[in-house]
């Protein structure tokens, strides 16, 4: 499975000579079916990149350098300082910040340390800044997190509608079958994208929908309106299967198409075609990413796309659903673990008294071990250490000090903490600068386990060369670090499928069973959807093929939702709107991506687009330098003069960190304002300033 994006495509890797040589799309993996994106080709020279961390490193005090030690001294030396620590401060002092590109062995492993044995909650993940709000939104609804829908439905669907997605770009093996559903039926199957900007994945919509940022609650509400208005409920199935509905009929009257064109800024007839479009479709498919869940309100907005299936009955049929596009290889299968602050294995509360016992016996753990309240999540974790809440931070796999918002706390935090322990493949990133002790791990294909893709399919990973140096698959630094931490005799694990084991056991019963899923019936079987609750069940396509839900009384809800702006709106100073996002040929804070010569050349650098009039208004020529200017800092980029963005909108992609140049992070402008129910922040949106610069080259 590839490492990249929750598409979870299948690869056929060569290896000559204990390397990796060759990538391509494997025909056999249903996700995919050979088709294969530039990153995953390029895979083989990011394993032989030259920063590539080899050995284990520790300093005892910040103004000596680093030290290479051996693997039991390193672990050693963390075990001291996190006791120490533990016992001044408590266990509220300490954190863990882990990946959704972790193997699910790997989170599983975590938590059961983190919450189990040391007694912290606060273990969370970078899932947190990605699909925290899908997740939520899922449950409020539904009654469970997972998508319902699979990918075999892109071909069935006869309407498409893409919000907060560019899909050619960050899903492009998912656009591809999209693109060519659109293409076997031209004018039976309609495409209806909502984005600000035209991208490609516009290219083939029969509507696109330029909205203002912030306003999807709005313009959904409004589609719902024009269909009850207009007698296009299924009132069937709302009658037979939800809950709620005359509570969210009284505020969707309110959203008429005049007020919803004067929110979103979209023309009242498009508003109206476009719930038309969605209303006459015999399958719907939404899907969404990014542009929904980084928001302040990202859960909200979750709920209105939920809503307008719940109203239709377009859900748990072949063809249609509400379908969110994981951002991580398995960010899935860490929710599926409990690694975020929340929860417990199976999709288990952290509050739920008798899921904690479950769990607690299962882990062999004493009974009260695991607290009773919810940890820090992600940015909550960086706030504590800010103001010295938290005084120990393990960061796996991730480079927070690229990715969160508001760098400067991000980095704040790190020179606050007392002890950062940064666990990565790769050294120097903008993190593993401040760490205290450095930690080599294994990455794909140097260890095996499982990922769950963004349809529920779990794939098995071979290993397939040995890692490097002295570096670890994940699971077995953090099970020798349980080791010597005294817990031995609860982290007994010799190989990854004993941990697959214990952890596929403690989802019998729950919404993501997969007791039926060993590694041996992956390897042989293939790929799997949970549930899979038995050895002879063959898996799950999709959800709620009856019409019940996971819910006390077996109905979806439909959850009342109202338009919120954006937190920080544009004003007098700063009179537009900024948005980030991702670029095709690059992913996350470029620690793989970027170490590939041919991808650095298609996208050598970060490029701020803005629109035609606002750059004639502000003196700004195409191919110019500009200087975008936030409450929170600055970023210096090349400017791309087009018609292809919103007035009053510009777009600068988030891959570049303060390493590539202080000046090159999305990051130093972004605001860590946070859905309350979610805690995922609003990346999406805030507010800039441009100014016109000379360029020095």
């Amino acid at each position: 499975m590839c490492p990249y994006c929750g598409v979870g495509c299948g690869l056929l890797v060569r290896v000559d000579g204990g390397r990796v040589t060759k990538v391509k799309g494997d025909p056999d993996h249903p996700a995919n079916f050979g088709d294969v994106c530039a990153k995953a080709v390029h895979l083989p020279p990011a394993l032989l990149a030259p920063d590539r961390l080899l050995h284990p490193e520790i300093r005892s005090r910040r103004d000596v350098e680093r030290k290479r030690v051996p693997w039991e001294l390193a672990l050693r030396f963390t075990a001291e300082r996190w006791r120490e620590i533990f016992a001044a401060h408590g266990p509220d002092a300490v954190a863990f910040y882990a990946s959704g590109q972790l193997l699910t062995e790997e989170y599983y492993v975590a938590g059961k340390l983190a919450k189990g044995f040391i007694g912290t909650n606060n273990f969370d993940t970078n899932s947190r800044l990605c699909m925290a709000s899908a997740a939520v939104g899922y449950t409020r609804s539904l009654g469970a997190d997972g998508p319902p829908a699979a990918y075999e439905d892109i071909d069935s669907a006869d309407c498409f509608l893409l919000i907060g997605t560019n899909t050619a770009d960050c899903h492009p093996i998912v656009w591809k079958r999209i693109r060519r559903r659109k293409l076997s039926a031209p004018d039976r199957v309609s495409v209806i994208v909502v984005d600000p900007r035209w991208t490609e994945t516009a290219d083939i919509a029969d509507l696109h929908l330029p909205l203002r940022p912030g306003s999807d609650i709005a313009l959904l509400n409004g589609m719902l309106h024009v269909l009850w208005k207009d007698g296009l409920i299924d009132r069937a199935f709302v009658g037979a299967h939800t809950s709620g509905w005359e509570k969210l009929r009284h505020v969707v009257e309110r959203y008429t198409p005049e007020r919803v064109s004067a929110l979103t800024g979209l023309s009242r007839d498009i508003i109206v075609t476009a719930a038309l479009r969605f209303a006459s479709a015999s399958c719907a498919l939404t899907l969404w990413s990014m542009g929904i869940n980084q928001s302040h309100v990202g859960t909200d907005k979750n709920a209105a796309i939920i809503n307008l299936h719940l109203a239709t009955g377009q859900i748990g049929r072949p063809g249609a659903g509400p379908f969110s596009l994981t951002g991580q290889p398995n960010a899935m299968g860490g929710r599926e673990t409990g690694g975020l602050a929340h929860l417990l294995p199976g999709y288990r509360a952290i509050t739920d008294v008798h899921a904690r016992d479950l769990v607690e016996r299962h882990w062999g753990a004493a009974r009260g071990s695991i607290r009773p309240r919810r940890g820090r999540s992600a940015l909550e974790i960086f706030d504590g250490l800010a103001r010295g809440d938290v005084r120990a931070v393990w960061i796996i796999g991730t480079n927070p000090a690229a990715s969160v918002p508001d760098t400067d706390l991000v980095e704040k935090a790190l020179r606050q903490a007392d002890l950062v322990v940064v666990q990565d493949a790769y050294h120097p990133t903008e993190t593993t600068r401040f760490a205290d002790v450095l930690l080599p791990a294994a990455q794909w294909p140097e260890k095996d386990g499982v990922m769950t893709s963004s349809e529920r399919r779990l794939t098995y990973l071979s290993q397939l060369v040995d890692p490097p140096g002295e570096a670890l698959p994940d699971a077995v630094i953090l099970t020798r670090f349980a080791h010597e931490m005294g817990f031995k005799q609860a982290f007994p694990y010799t190989s990854a499928a004993e941990i697959f084991d214990e952890f596929a056991a403690l989802t019998a019963g729950t919404p993501c069973d997969y007791s039926g899923v060993t590694h041996a019936r992956l390897r042989t079987e293939g790929p799997l959807q949970w549930p899979v609750p038995s050895s002879a069940h063959s898996g799950t396509p999709r959800l709620y093929v009856d019409g019940r839900f996971p819910t006390s009384d077996g109905r979806a809800r439909f959850i009342a939702v109202e338009h919120d702006p954006p937190v920080e709106p544009p004003d007098r100073a700063y009179p537009l709107v900024l948005t980030t996002g991702r670029v095709r040929d690059h992913w996350h804070t470029l620690t793989r991506t970027g170490k590939v010569p041919a991808l650095r050349r298609r996208t050598p650098e970060p490029i701020l687009e803005v629109n035609v009039r606002d750059a004639r208004r502000l003196g700004l020529l195409d191919g110019g330098f500009v200087e975008i200017t936030s409450r929170r800092g600055k970023v210096i980029a090349q400017c791309r003069v087009t018609e292809t963005i919103r007035e009053g909108v510009c777009f600068l992609p988030f891959h570049w960190g303060r390493s590539f140049g202080f000046y090159k992070s999305a990051n130093n402008l972004t605001l860590g304002a946070r859905d309350e129910l979610s805690g995922q922040p609003e990346l999406k949106v805030c507010a800039v300033r441009l100014r016109a610069v000379e360029s020095e080259r």
